[in-house]
């Protein structure tokens, strides 16, 4: 069971002034950012990340947990009412969602959106509380090598995120990696890519480079598409709140079932709210007394993308806050957030810090609730977000991008790396190359080499240090089993067929 005492504190930090406005604040920012096409959450987030420098460190995460929630809400109103999802992990929702609305039953499935997702959240953050003593015994368990190889698992996922080739993959993957190495090498004096200048001895900036790769790179999307998101100024909106609940109310099993969907999937590095959706909504489907009526406007396929879609963010919480391996996107500018406030993932979170972790979790709870009432309060007006003009939104984000990046360290450098990265990131994308894979060689690139110098200090220079325990061993298997398992699984599938047909 958990900490009864340290979840009791933690709820008093969250009420207490100003957290409970920043909560507040940073939901409805976060439903507003959902809402945007060529916004979504990790754009938000890194956007909002620099202006949170003078608050403290509970305060900030806090204030960021809420938009990333009030975010992974927003993107099913655009989603629902013109089949414009905000972000990747709403496209589930506009199967269902959009045909409600074109029945006339907008309000029903802006309510079921609200209601779903509020209870997913809740259904997330009260398992991961309950299991937070379990999570405290095994961080506890990892060191110096074993946090190498957990960096060298989460390198080796570039194979499993792979949607694309995977040689681009993992040349994203490397490239991330290879960029993370500018600066001053860890624990020597090597100087690495800095060219003589002084602003690159601490490296590329983990938050100007985020905030480079999501906020100019989709601005430079976003600005290829004309008018309104919604292409239409005319936002007609019917149905009824109340018969909304009681769909939502009256699937139990739906919403406990795609909320469990939605924590586990979220939980697998890389994967993050577009898998778990799809999937939850794949069950929901298969386990429907009528299937065939599915892409009509059914209100399971609707609770089943959304309950799962909040759950994710509980999920992608567990290898974010344990081993510092982004569970999505959104939770890898997260990680820049802990570090921009002096926090690291990792056992400090479970140990001395682990006041700060039940804090985030019960943050979930009571932004569950909020987004609940404020998704019904503002359900009959929640259309008119999407009619904002691009020729509006581009230049207020690049402002803010750029503002955001200079107050980091008042350091023109931080501002030329984020025009940059934005250039990179719009190339990257447009010709192929993944993000996500970009993104963990960034972030895990620098893990493994200190923590890899660090084992073989202790050891003498020797590679047997990361066999030697029990634990060590099974993280090796699954490198392995993560790199050479695409390889050997079609060579077992011959020999079964050939099995077979003898």
């Amino acid at each position: 069971m958990a900490d009864v005492g340290i979840l009791v504190e933690a709820t008093k930090t969250i009420f207490a002034w100003p957290n409970v406005l920043l909560i507040l604040l940073g939901v409805l920012i976060g439903i507003i950012g959902g809402a945007l096409p060529g916004v979504g959450g990790a754009l938000t987030v890194a956007i909002a990340m620099p202006f949170t420098l003078g608050m403290g460190s509970t305060s900030a995460i806090i204030f960021l947990m809420a938009i990333y929630n009030g975010v992974m809400y927003g993107g099913s109103i655009s989603s629902i009412l013109f089949n414009v999802p905000g972000d990747s992990s709403a496209a589930a929702t506009a199967i269902e969602g959009y045909p409600m609305t074109k029945q006339g039953r907008a309000i029903d499935a802006l309510t079921i959106s609200a209601l779903s997702s509020g209870l997913g959240d809740l259904f997330g953050a009260i398992v991961i509380i309950l299991l937070m003593p379990v999570m405290v015994s095994l961080v506890l368990m990892f060191g110096t090598p074993e946090y190498f190889l957990i960096a060298v698992f989460g390198l080796s996922l570039i194979i499993v995120v792979s949607d694309g080739s995977f040689l681009k993959d993992v040349m994203a993957g490397g490239f991330g990696a290879l960029i993370a190495t500018i600066g001053v090498a860890p624990m020597s004096v090597s100087e690495r890519y800095t060219f003589g200048m002084l602003g690159l001895y601490d490296g590329v900036n983990f938050v100007a480079a985020l905030i480079g790769i999501f906020a100019i790179s989709e601005m430079l999307r976003l600005s290829l598409r004309d008018g309104s998101i919604s292409r239409d100024g005319d936002v007609s909106l019917s149905g009824s709140v109340k018969s909304g609940i009681s769909d939502v109310l009256s699937k139990p099993l739906t919403l406990i079932k795609s909320s469990s969907i939605g924590l586990l999937v979220g939980a697998i590095p890389g994967s993050g709210g577009s898998v778990s959706t799809f999937i939850a909504y794949g069950e929901a489907k298969r386990s429907s007394a009528d299937p065939d009526s599915f892409g009509t406007g059914v209100e399971d396929g609707v609770i089943a993308t959304e309950s799962a879609n909040n759950a994710t963010v509980s999920g992608a919480l567990i290898p974010t806050l344990t081993f510092g391996i982004p569970g999505s996107t959104t939770t890898a500018v997260l990680i820049g957030a802990l570090m921009l406030h002096g926090l690291r993932p990792g056992p400090a979170l479970f140990d001395e810090q682990i006041g700060l972790t039940y804090s985030i979790f019960a943050t979930l709870v009571v932004c569950s609730v909020v987004i609940i009432v404020f998704g019904l309060l503002v359900v009959r007006w929640a259309g008119y977000i999407t009619t904002v003009n691009t020729d509006l939104i581009i230049p207020v984000i690049v402002c803010l991008s750029v503002l955001g990046a200079y107050s980091l360290h008042s350091n023109y450098i931080d501002v030329f790396v984020v025009l940059v990265m934005g250039i990179v990131g719009y190339l990257m994308d447009g010709y192929g190359y993944s993000l996500v894979a970009f993104l963990l060689g960034l972030i895990l690139g620098p893990i493994a080499e200190e923590n890899l110098y660090r084992s073989l200090q202790l050891s003498g220079g020797s590679f047997d240090i990361f066999l030697a325990t029990p634990l060590r061993i099974v993280l090796v298997a699954m490198i392995l089993f993560v790199v050479v398992g695409p390889y050997v699984r079609p060579l077992f599938d011959q020999l079964h067929r050939r099995a077979t047909n003898q």
